[in-house]
């Protein structure tokens, strides 16, 4: 009887934890930890890259005149509910990035496993924390956030020729 009560709990907790991953979007959590690059496929395969455009305009609606669109429905990446997507430029660097709700340090563990390596350098200045990661040559993965957030920006950037 015991062992009957236990699988049931295990059979309910699996159910509970399953949806956790479920709204994971694979290719927007591929671009924004610099795994896939829209800048190579604007390049090698047009055809992908349309098709990411058509996914996008799907998934995510414009919010105003601002910088970023918002989700349709619930989407995450690595287990992290996205608020936004930035599709465009952040400072010097052009990429896609995405806005999640969770702070610093559970992110940064986070991208780190799922890049499967931790991040080479970070640093804690003017009230922000950031760390990147390159991953190819103009490929930088980057995770910031302002001191004590309860929102990360997690993106892969492509930084502009000096």
């Amino acid at each position: 009887m015991k062992i009957a009560s236990f699988a049931g709990i295990l059979m309910l907790l699996l159910f509970a934890i399953a949806p956790a991953s479920a709204d994971d979007d694979v290719t927007l959590a591929r671009l924004a930890t610099c795994q896939d690059s829209w800048l190579d496929w604007q390049k090698s395969d047009p055809a992908q890259l349309k098709k990411l455009g058509e996914h996008l305009h799907v998934e995510f609606a414009e919010h105003g005149n601002d910088a970023f669109v918002v989700p349709n429905a619930s989407i995450s990446i690595a287990g992290l509910r996205v608020l936004q997507l930035f599709p465009g430029s952040v400072g010097m660097g052009v990429g896609l990035s995405v806005l999640v709700d969770a702070p610093f340090d559970k992110v940064r563990q986070t991208i780190e496993r799922k890049a499967g390596k931790p991040f080479a350098k970070c640093e804690a200045s003017d009230g922000m924390r950031s760390c990147g990661l390159e991953i190819a040559e103009k490929r930088t993965l980057i995770v910031m956030a302002e001191d004590d957030a309860t929102t990360t920006l997690v993106g892969c950037y492509y930084y502009y020729e000096k």
